[in-house]
Parts: structure tokens; C-alpha cells; sequence
């Protein structure tokens, strides 16, 4: 896609308490709809056992259950389909099988369906420290994206681009939550793709601000500070929407292609990338420009030391 945005009389600053206001009410609505549906944990987090059926038929959701039910009358799994013709299928049981149990299903399924189901258990204690792990992880990304960029640029350089961060996670969450999509381990990595890719969109637009301030002599007024940084994010326009939308559609076909085992990761990823592009154009660089333009006041507004006071 090539045209030339700085020819448009657009003035992206000018609807920053817009764009505040909306990433504002994202946040509003995110935690209600956490509140009232919750997250739909995988056993990657909570104890259970999934049991990974194969056949050389098309599976039927109410038939593995007669199946299950044939084999113990209490079992009722939460059964998800998947491969082209419905021939995979992962039976999700919220509580840890036995290993009576497994041998019995296994057993089973072979005698029925010509293959043996592999079974996944994860107990308690290891789900918490999955869970654990996974939070430390983003943490540790956003603690070292703070540092980096304060070294590379400036502390508050850091700071929006890790409310950014936040803001993009948070809207995958959320999104999760409505929609009921499983969290689990691929989801993580989604999630850690997007910060990734979201910092870097960060930082080609915090680098091109920069280069556009050095060439100043002096900011002389917030308005002067906006249309700097007004004209360097429609300089780099271009470059966020043809990258964004090169990675997207590759997302994009790993959603409809790619099959169950990877619907979160993919998922996740297209949501986070339409976040993450949002955000590092139309939220990062606003919040910078109100916190650096208050940093810019307080350093005017400090008294000079006279020549007595430093004697």
C-alpha cells in the first residue's frame, strides 16, 4: 500500500482525549465482561485431564459422549471437534483421571476407533505455577521494555509504551472472556507475540518523534510539541499499516486453516495485532505528549540557581 499521509490535513493529537476516552471505556467494559463470564482456563491452568480422540471417521459430539458415558456413567467431558472432517476431537474433564481410568479409555477408543487417545493431566499445584509463570513472564517483558527504553530514549518513553502494552493484553483478555475461548499455553504465547511486535511499532514511532524534536531548536508551546508529534505518526502511517496488515493476514490464515490446536494462538494474535497497532499510534504517543509536555513546564517554570547560590 503506498500513499502519502503527510499530505493529508488530518491532526491525529487534536482527538487524543477521543482516543483516551475510548481506550478508557475498552478498559470499563473489559472488567465487566471479566466479572461476569470469567475466563474460560484451560488444563493448562486448572487440574483435569484432555483426552486426544483420533479416528478415520467423522466424529460426532453426542456419540463420543455415549462413548464416555459407555465407559463410565459419570463421565460427561467438554468435547471440542476438530480437523477438516471432524475426525479429531479433545474431551476435557475437569477433574485428574486415574490411571485405572485412562487405561480403560484408552483401551477403549482403540478397540472402537483403531487408534489410542493420548491423555494430558496436569494437577493442581502445576496449573498454579503454569499460571504463575505466565504472569511473571509478561512482567518481566514489561519491566524490561520499561528499562530498555528508558536507556534508548527516556523514562517516560518507557512508561507509555508499557500502558500500551497492558492496554493491548488487556483487550485480548477481555475479548477471551466474551467470546468463552479457552486460555491456555498457546495463548500465552500469543500474547507475548503481540507485546513483542507492538514494542517494536512503539519504537519506530518514539524513534521518528525523537529525530523530528532534535531537529528543533526549542518546543515553545504544547501546540508546537503536538504537531511534532503529529507529523511524525503520519510519517511512519504507512509503514504501521503495511506491516500490520502483512502479519495480519497471516494470522489471519492460520485462524481459519490452522485447526483447534492453534485457535487461541491465532486468535489471540489477530486481536492483539489490531490492539497493538491502535495503540502504538493513537494511545502511546498521545500519552507521552501530555506527560512530556508537563515534564517541559516544570523544568520552565524552575527557578535558576544564581551564580551567589552556587558559591
Amino acid at each position: 500500500m503506498s500513499f502519502n499521509p503527510e499530505k493529508w490535513n488530518v491532526d491525529l493529537t487534536k482527538h487524543r482525549k477521543r482516543f483516551f476516552i475510548g481506550s478508557g471505556l475498552s478498559i470499563v467494559l473489559g472488567i465487566v465482561l471479566l466479572l461476569t463470564f470469567g475466563l474460560n482456563l484451560g488444563v493448562d491452568f486448572e487440574s483435569g485431564s484432555n483426552v486426544e480422540i483420533q479416528a478415520d471417521q467423522t466424529l460426532m459430539q453426542e456419540q463420543l459422549l455415549d462413548d464416555f458415558a459407555a465407559i463410565n456413567e459419570s463421565y460427561t467431558p467438554n468435547i471440542t471437534l476438530g480437523g477438516e472432517q471432524s475426525q479429531s476431537a479433545t474431551a476435557r474433564f475437569t477433574v485428574e483421571l486415574s490411571k485405572d481410568e485412562i487405561t480403560a479409555i484408552q483401551t477403549y477408543f482403540q478397540d472402537k476407533y483403531g487408534h489410542s487417545p493420548n491423555v494430558s493431566t496436569v494437577s493442581p499445584l502445576v496449573g498454579q505455577e503454569l499460571a504463575r509463570n505466565a504472569i511473571l513472564s509478561v512482567l518481566i517483558a514489561s519491566l524490561g521494555i520499561v528499562i530498555y527504553i528508558g536507556f534508548r530514549f527516556h523514562f517516560l518513553y518507557g512508561v507509555s509504551a508499557v500502558i500500551g502494552l497492558l492496554h493491548d493484553a488487556f483487550i485480548i483478555i477481555a475479548l477471551f472472556s466474551l467470546f468463552q475461548v479457552e486460555i491456555n499455553v498457546p495463548f500465552i504465547a500469543a500474547v507475548l507475540t503481540v507485546v513483542g511486535y507492538s514494542i517494536n511499532d512503539t519504537i519506530v514511532t518514539f524513534d521518528r518523534m525523537r529525530e523530528n524534536i532534535n531537529k528543533e531548536k526549542e518546543i515553545k508551546s504544547f501546540e508546537h510539541l503536538a504537531q511534532i508529534v503529529n507529523k511524525s505518526l503520519l510519517q511512519v502511517l504507512t509503514r504501521s499499516i503495511n506491516t500490520v496488515l502483512t502479519v495480519l493476514f497471516a494470522a489471519v490464515a492460520l485462524l481459519i486453516f490452522g485447526g483447534e490446536a492453534i485457535r487461541s494462538f491465532s486468535l489471540a494474535l489477530v486481536i492483539g495485532l489490531i490492539a497493538g497497532t491502535y495503540s502504538s499510534m493513537f494511545l502511546c504517543a498521545q500519552i507521552w505528549l501530555v506527560w512530556e509536555w508537563k515534564r517541559q513546564k516544570k523544568l520552565k517554570n524552575k527557578p535558576k540557581k544564581t551564580e551567589e547560590e552556587y558559591i
